[in-house]
């Protein structure tokens, strides 16, 4: 069973903070990334805890969105990667930070 949760993270600058945080993540984890979409496997044990399973972190960049979509093995896993997610995009966003998520979870 996967748990999911997407945003849509009001910002101009969706592009730029997509490519920032793939290549920051890219050094230690599963990345894949173009100018407007990219994926993070985030694996099952990892300093974010352990987990039944690897969750994903897809974002796909819009003209005034950053659409973020996380799917984890566990709710607290989603939630564990909502948090860390929002941290990082904030840091690479310190001029807008702190960015507006507003979760849906599924």
């Amino acid at each position: 069973m996967r748990v999911t949760s997407i945003a849509a993270v009001p910002t101009s600058s969706g592009s730029r903070y997509l490519q920032q945080l793939c290549k920051h993540w890219s050094h230690n984890l599963e990345v894949a990334f173009i100018a407007d979409h990219g994926t993070i496997r985030f694996p099952a044990e990892g300093r974010a805890g352990t987990f039944p399973g690897d969750a994903l972190v897809t974002l796909d960049a819009k003209d005034d969105a950053l659409d973020v979509r996380i799917d984890a093995s566990v709710a607290e896993q989603r939630e564990v990667m909502k948090d860390v997610v929002a941290r990082h995009l904030d840091r690479f966003a310190f001029r807008e930070a702190p960015l507006t998520f507003d979760w849906k979870d599924g």
